[in-house]
């Protein structure tokens, strides 16, 4: 059973003056349109080192280094960081900054128009550590569940609520949560505050860690397909999964209702009820169907 988080405290010494006097030191500001937001707090910065369980032999991916102050705590249990920084001023302090560790590299790109295949060596696996700004967590975390080479282990900050509902379980569900949990095993390993940054966030944040499957939960041959008929399961919230279907997938509701009933679920039942091997049932009725 997962263990439930505990809401933490920002201790009285933190990261927030060397934040503010880096900050001064090389004439930058956080950037809202970047959901630029430090984090201040050391104890998070070792629990989410902790929760990646980092070895010596190790290659990160961290997202969004920031002024570096989690890069510098995995350079030094990971064999390897390679840091992809989208502001090209952070990108140049950091270099800087990280000059020391030889085992660190200073990529300046978005993450999106990168294929992690060109940032990992062959046949190497990875794990992906990152403070994602909020606007492009779901981005992100798409853009490595569904990469060739994905990663073993994401441990990432996001919005409480994302989290939440990235972890939520059949009754709850949505399609952020299948599409997830599709790929692999989510657990919130910690709530955090929105005072643990500099500067704080209008919301609180949670540290989501995501073991991936080596291959995934529901045995498809068309995953874009099986999302399709996810998507259209989701159209419409709250409604009966066989309205959902009918209007998301414009086929008639008697038709729905047939194949619903061959895979043995009610069509009166909601979208957020159904788990993954129910929806795998169903998009393999459906497939069968057309």
């Amino acid at each position: 059973m997962t263990k439930k988080p505990v809401r933490r405290v920002l201790p009285e010494e933190s990261l927030l003056p060397q934040t503010r006097r880096l900050l001064r030191r090389f004439g930058l500001q956080a950037r809202k349109g970047l959901g630029q937001h430090f984090l201040i707090d050391e104890e998070v910065l070792k629990r989410i080192v902790a929760s990646a369980e980092l070895s010596a032999g190790d290659v990160v991916l961290e997202i969004g280094p920031g002024l570096g102050m989690l890069t510098g705590e995995l350079a030094s249990k990971a064999r390897r960081v390679v840091a992809i920084e989208l502001d090209n001023k952070l990108a140049a302090v950091l270099k800087k900054m990280l000059a020391s560790f030889n085992n660190v590299a200073i990529v300046n790109a978005d993450i999106l128009d990168l294929d992690p295949a060109q940032l990992i060596p062959k046949q190497t696996g990875y794990k992906v550590v990152a403070n994602l700004p909020y606007y492009i967590a779901s981005a992100v975390l798409r853009h490595f569940l569904e990469a060739s080479l994905k990663p073993k282990t994401m441990v990432v900050m996001v919005q409480k609520e994302v989290a939440e509902a990235i972890a939520a379980k059949p009754g709850r569900m949505s399609l952020l949560s299948v599409s997830v949990q599709f790929y692999g095993q989510p657990e919130i390993v910690d709530y955090v505050p929105a005072h643990c940054f500099y500067p704080p966030p209008e919301v609180d944040s949670a540290v989501l860690r995501i073991d991936l499957y080596p291959r995934p939960a529901v045995a498809v041959a068309d995953e874009k397909g099986f999302f399709e008929l996810v998507r259209a399961g989701f159209t419409a919230s709250r409604k009966q999964i066989g309205n959902s279907l009918a209007q998301g997938l414009d086929m008639p509701k008697t038709e729905v209702l047939s194949l619903l009933a061959k895979a043995n679920i009610i069509s009166q039942r909601r979208a957020e009820t159904l788990n993954l091997e129910e929806w795998g049932v169903l998009w393999r009725v459906f497939k069968a169907g057309k």
